[in-house]
């Protein structure tokens, strides 16, 4: 008789409590959903893996307190895709063409992070050939939430910087990089494929290019300082969300 009491009791909690959600649904906005997306690229110069180092940061920032509904997307070792482990963000042959009856790894990860249904996505990458040791965010241009994701990567470029010596070098529209030749279906502007709001569906996303693979490689690939960097990008991310999310 006391088990069934208490299990009686223990549904009647969790219908209040449903209940209760139900009438408040900010509540459900306090519990948001953030994908991750690392680079994949290992072709970004000798003896550096823009995969790992990228990789490490994300790992690190997952595994910081608080952990939210946070979850990977990641072609990196997969084998029914094309360019799982190289290729572009900007280039069509490699996010948006279709090969042998193959999708590429970034058409991969989209994919993945869309079942999900994320808030945030948020992309991490390595720059290169920038001859600078720096921190630049880059948001989709012409985005409805163009201004939104202007202001996360902003905070979460200068969280980077204020832990480590990068240079907050602020935050770019995608369209101005001038590289390769994926654009945008509703602007025909060049675009970043995993910022692209046809193919990425959480409202906010940015992508942070962290450090130069050449200028910042002691710091990119010291497990420490990756360590330092997913931490930081967590901890503004929790303040933001909080900030949004306030009735």
């Amino acid at each position: 008789m006391t088990n069934k009491i208490t299990y009686l009791l223990l549904v009647l909690i969790c219908f209040s409590n449903q209940s209760y959600i139900n009438r408040h649904p900010s509540l459900e906005k306090r519990k948001p959903v953030i994908v991750w997306q690392p680079s994949h690229q290992t072709n970004t110069g000798v003896d550096f893996s823009e995969a790992a180092t990228c990789n490490a940061i994300v790992e690190a920032a997952m595994e910081t307190k608080p952990h939210l509904k946070e979850y990977k997307v990641w072609s990196f070792g997969e084998k029914n895709v094309h360019h799982a482990d190289v290729g572009s963000n900007t280039a069509i042959s490699e996010t948006s063409a279709v090969v042998d009856g193959k999708i590429s790894g970034y058409a991969f990860e989209l994919q993945e992070s869309n079942k999900h249904n994320p808030q945030v996505l948020i992309a991490v990458h390595n720059n290169g050939g920038t001859k600078r040791n720096a921190v630049w965010g880059y948001i989709h241009y012409g985005d409805p939430f163009e201004a939104e994701n202007r202001i996360l990567a902003g905070r979460l470029i200068k969280a980077i910087s204020a832990a480590t010596d990068l240079e907050n070098r602020g935050v770019l529209l995608d369209s101005t990089t001038g590289r390769n030749d994926y654009r945008c279906a509703s602007t025909g502007k060049l675009s970043f494929y995993s910022l692209d709001e046809h193919i990425n569906t959480a409202p906010y996303r940015v992508l942070l290019e962290i450090g130069d693979n050449a200028v910042s490689r002691t710091l990119l690939q010291d497990p420490a300082k990756q360590k330092i960097i997913g931490e930081a990008i967590k901890k503004e991310l929790v303040v933001w969300l909080g900030d949004i999310n306030k009735d």
